[in-house]
């Protein structure tokens, strides 16, 4: 026998026309692959050919090092790129996107170096082709590793026609740029300071290092008597028969034996003190008390007052390491003197520092740096006694061993451990040294004017990224481009083989070209030493007097002139890419070094007016942790990409403890079933012109968003079920509910598609939350439901709301697919037939701008006032409900007492109201007037003051009636 009352939820349920979909709860990872293939490979290859356009949208890929897996700083990069680009796309444009690689250079070969021999990374006894073909295949294979990697990201790109440094055309047309720029003087080469890393044994560059805050020196004080002084002081009575001795404090004991001179400030007061250990030393008069405390003793005054104009090219010293017979060395002026720290002088030794070196080089100072490639002294370090230092490190022993000596000759003052910032290799994390070598320079001097000048019609985001790359490139007048490695592209230079004299012209490099066409670049290092088809004839002499040079290209010189990689028409363009998109470093890397040879080439050829290869250039930050630590291996704070779309980063949400298998559906899907959507949606969803933040937190909120888009499309289209187009309502036919929701649409759209604009796609993902949360879920979709499911399949109302739900769907497509393309994809193999037909697929189509007549800001008012009235009916609805004396909010009734006229939107759409504010009666009064009978009787009342956004006041009712009963099975389903 059937139990009372089980027919009646069976009899309200088919009267209800609930939604139906075919769209799941969650994706299977069969269906996401084959969305994924689509919006992606099929998608690109979709708009090469049906959009042909002679100015595509360029988006030129900075690329990254094909040397280890793919972090989350990979992933906040490249699926920017692919969100700039889905935007263009979405405004009509062909993209060009053609991914890239950097596969030269030390992190590979140090890489390949510990896949050959475990226990010495710089085996000196591996040929040039061991590394060379170590190197190469270690970068083949991770190449391949992350091209899956970032195709899983669901990053759109010509991945076909990828480009690599180490392809044999990208160094070709590297070579051809060379050749301009030694064609045009602006290669040359130069004995002369540079960073160099005994640890990895070659040059560096400056985006090269890493700086370590507290890194531990050994300074010390040192005097150097003095050989000869000016007149004045020579004949002063208090120094007579006494040796004065000008001190120095140095961070880097090593440097002395390369001692060539002392410098002073000419704008400085110098002052001659007396230590009872020491003697009568020369120091800065501001630096006596730091003099007093490092000696541990009150010094003297005996000379108070000397300019030090009057010590600089007047004064010589005695040099320490040189031997007895060594010549005086110079006292001169030099402007980067300052008295903020040591004794007021400074030691200076040209090969081991960039001021030493130009100082010393305007006085003819020889350049001297007895340091060889391992950070070791060589016998010239101390000619007279070359065992004391040679082969010993200067970061260790050898200093040691500078310090003894100068002991040993009574002229170390003081020593003490000293914690500074010290620059240090940025793959080996091991220190540096700078130290005079035979390298090659590119000119920036000569071109820097033209690169500046190139930078004012780039828009820069942010903005503060022109400052930072002018800085960087106002204060570099050459480039260091020559590197001590293997793996490379060679410098293709030829040196005598007894003079050493090096040849490097047009001609030269053309030979070279061609050989390198015929047989391989690698054959450059394998080719027997002898062979002359290297050697340009007319070089020739019959026997091989030309040796080919060993060093390698900087890697930021292959990988900045990565522009010429850009295949596109140029006529109507005014810079070869529309977008450079990196992190904030390659100011001082990539951006830089693209920027410098694209000058020098325009120069090369001829253009005076020259351009950077980017319009736009545009720099995240780097990636935190929770706690605002920037993320580390050595830490192990990182996090792996792929943890965040496969769910394992993040447990699966259980069903809650007495809970059945229908509330577990009901639940939010496991974090599984969310994929790269969830990924992008974090990379979107971050202001990455600052350091972005990503951890479980943040990306348990990513997850939440993104199962709220996909339910908000699972409604939809149940909505849509039996929709066409064909049946959309008129505008001025739609009801006042949802003309305020295509306002709020509209709104939505059209701030979305600003932001993306400025590429500011944080704001459009700030936006959307907010809408779909509060304006449509909250505020619409709570107000339609009525009409949507109990009235008539084709009755006005009903098809009004249905027409408002079409254009919200459309618009959400179009607006999420930059951002969460699969899902896009997805929604798009679940549309009824009728709309697809109509619309086309949301990831082809053009991006729609609202029409004008919804953009009504009179709408806006009727929200806030219909907002006001609605959060006090809530409230009151609350009350009730907490005394058990209201369940649905239909099971209620509302009378609104209002001021003024009859003009408000209550009044002109008083019979929408019951829908909007999901009651069963709404009814009006004037304020002041006497409660109907109906709301005296009740069973239960309640009233509360509302302000409307006007100021002005009304009173809202929310009551029982006698004698009125609301289905309650009705208000279950409708709820």
């Amino acid at each position: 026998m059937q139990q009372p009352g089980r027919s009646l939820p069976r009899s309200w349920t088919s009267t209800l026309k609930l939604p139906k979909s075919s769209f799941p709860p969650r994706v299977s990872p069969a269906d996401r692959t084959k969305y994924l293939k689509r919006c992606t490979d099929e998608l690109y290859a979709w708009q090469r050919r049906e959009r042909p356009a002679t100015k595509p949208f360029v988006l030129h890929d900075g690329p990254p090092y094909a040397n280890g897996e793919l972090h989350v700083g990979h992933a906040l990069n490249k699926i920017t790129k692919d969100i700039i680009n889905r935007v263009q796309l979405s405004r009509g444009k062909q993209v060009r996107y053609v991914p890239g690689w950097d596969c030269h250079g030390l992190p590979i070969e140090l890489k390949a170096l510990q896949g050959l021999h475990d226990t010495d990374v710089l085996d000196r006894s591996l040929s040039a082709a061991v590394i060379r073909k170590a190197a190469r295949q270690l970068a083949r294979q991770t190449v391949k590793e992350q091209m899956k990697g970032f195709k899983g990201f669901g990053v759109m790109a010509d991945w076909e026609n990828h480009w690599k440094t180490m392809d044999h055309n990208f160094e070709m047309r590297q070579l051809g740029i060379f050749r301009e720029m030694v064609d045009h003087g602006l290669i040359y080469r130069k004995f002369k300071p540079v960073y160099w890393s005994p640890s990895t044994g070659t040059a560096l560059a400056e985006a090269e290092l890493e700086y370590k805050d507290d890194h531990i020196s050994t300074a010390a004080l040192i005097k150097f008597p003095l050989e000869n002084i000016p007149e004045h002081l020579a004949n002063n009575p208090l120094l007579a028969n006494k040796e004065v001795s000008a001190v120095i404090w140095t961070t880097t004991p090593w440097t002395l034996p390369a001692n060539a001179a002392i410098a002073v400030s000419e704008e400085l007061h110098y002052a001659i003190v007396e230590s009872e250990q020491h003697g009568l030393l020369l120091i800065a008069q501001s630096r006596i008390e730091y003099m007093e405390k490092m000696l541990k003793e009150d010094l003297s005054v005996i000379i108070p007052d000397i300019l030090g104009s009057e010590l600089g090219e007047k004064a010589t010293y005695r040099p320490l390491c040189k031997g007895p017979e060594a010549k005086a060395q110079p006292i001169i002026a030099a402007d980067f003197v300052t008295a903020d720290s040591g004794s007021g002088m400074v030691h200076c030794a040209p090969g081991h520092g960039m001021d030493d070196y130009e100082a010393c080089l305007a006085r003819g100072i020889e350049v001297f740096a007895p340091v060889n490639d391992e950070g070791r002294f060589t016998d010239k370090a101390m000619p007279h006694d070359p065992s004391r230092l040679s082969g010993k490190s200067v970061l260790g022993e050898g200093n040691e061993a500078v310090l003894e000596f100068a002991q040993e000759r009574n002229q170390l003052l003081a020593q003490h451990k000293y914690e500074h910032k010290y620059p240090y290799d940025w793959r080996s994390k091991q220190p540096i040294i700078i130290r005079a070598t035979e390298q090659w320079f590119a000119d920036v001097a000569d071109i820097r004017k033209n690169a500046l000048q190139s930078l004012e019609d780039v828009r820069f985001v942010p903005e503060t990224g022109k400052t930072r790359l002018q800085n960087f490139i106002k204060n570099r007048s050459e480039w260091c481009i020559s590197r001590q490695r293997a793996w490379g592209v060679p410098i293709p230079a030829l040196y005598h083989r007894t003079t050493g004299e090096a040849v490097l012209t047009k001609e030269s490099v053309s030979h070279i070209m061609d050989t390198i066409k015929e047989r391989g670049i690698d054959a450059w290092w394998t080719d027997s030493a002898d062979d002359l088809a290297w050697i340009l004839p007319s070089l020739r002499d019959g026997s091989t007097g030309y040796r080919r040079g060993t060093d390698t290209m900087d890697v930021w010189f292959d990988s900045g002139t990565s522009w010429a990689e850009i295949d596109v028409p140029t006529e109507g363009r005014s810079h070869p890419a529309d977008v450079y998109l990196e992190g904030s470093d390659q100011h001082r890397g990539w951006f830089q070094s693209g920027l410098l040879t694209y000058t020098a080439h325009q120069l090369a050829s001829g253009k005076t007016d020259t351009r950077a290869p980017f319009r736009n250039l545009i720099t995240h930050g780097f990636t935190l942790d929770e706690a605002g630590r920037k993320m580390s291996k050595s830490i192990g704070n990182t996090i792996a990409p792929q943890t965040i779309m496969d769910g394992t980063l993040l447990p699966p949400l259980k069903p809650r403890k007495g809970k059945g298998k229908k509330q577990a559906e009901n639940q939010e899907p496991s974090f599984d079933a969310l994929g790269p959507d969830a990924l992008r949606l974090w990379a979107a969803g971050s202001d990455y012109t600052h350091d972005v933040v990503i951890g479980k937190q943040v990306l348990q909120g990513v997850h939440t968003s993104l199962h709220k888009f996909r339910v908000t499309f699972k409604l939809l289209l149940g909505a849509l079920g039996d929709f066409s187009p064909k049946n959309a309502v008129a505008y001025d036919q739609l009801q006042q509910v949802d003309r305020i929701a295509l306002k709020h649409l509209s709104d939505m759209t059209v701030a979305s598609q600003k932001s993306y604009d400025n590429f500011e796609f944080y704001k459009s993902v700030n936006i959307l939350n907010r809408w779909a949360n509060l304006e449509f879920s909250a505020f619409y979709m709570e107000a339609i439901k009525d009409r949507l499911y109990t009235l008539g399949e084709n009755s006005a109302s009903r098809r009004a709301a249905q027409t408002t739900l079409f254009y919200i769907f459309t618009h959400l497509q179009e607006v999420l697919g930059p951002i969460t393309p699969i899902l896009v994809e997805e929604t798009w193999d679940h549309t009824p037939e009728a709309i697809k037909s109509h619309s086309g697929h949301p990831l082809q189509r053009l991006a729609a701008s609202p029409p004008a007549e919804w953009q009504d800001a009179a709408l806006d008012t009727s929200y806030q006032e219909i907002v006001a009235v609605h959060s006090v009916i809530k409230n009151l609805q609350e009350q009730a409900r907490s005394k058990k004396q209201l369940g649905s909010s239909l099971q209620s009734f509302v009378h609104i007492s209002l001021p003024g006229d009859e003009t408000s939107i209550f009044h002109r759409h008083l019979s929408e109201l019951p829908d909007l504010f999901v009651v069963s009666s709404v009814t009006i009064g004037k304020s002041g007037e006497s409660i109907s009978g109906n709301i005296a009787d009740a069973e239960w009342k309640y009233e509360e003051e509302c302000e409307l956004p006007s100021g002005e006041k009304g009173t809202v009712h929310v009551y029982s009636p006698p004698g009125v009963e609301v289905p309650a099975m009705l208000a279950v389903c409708r709820s």
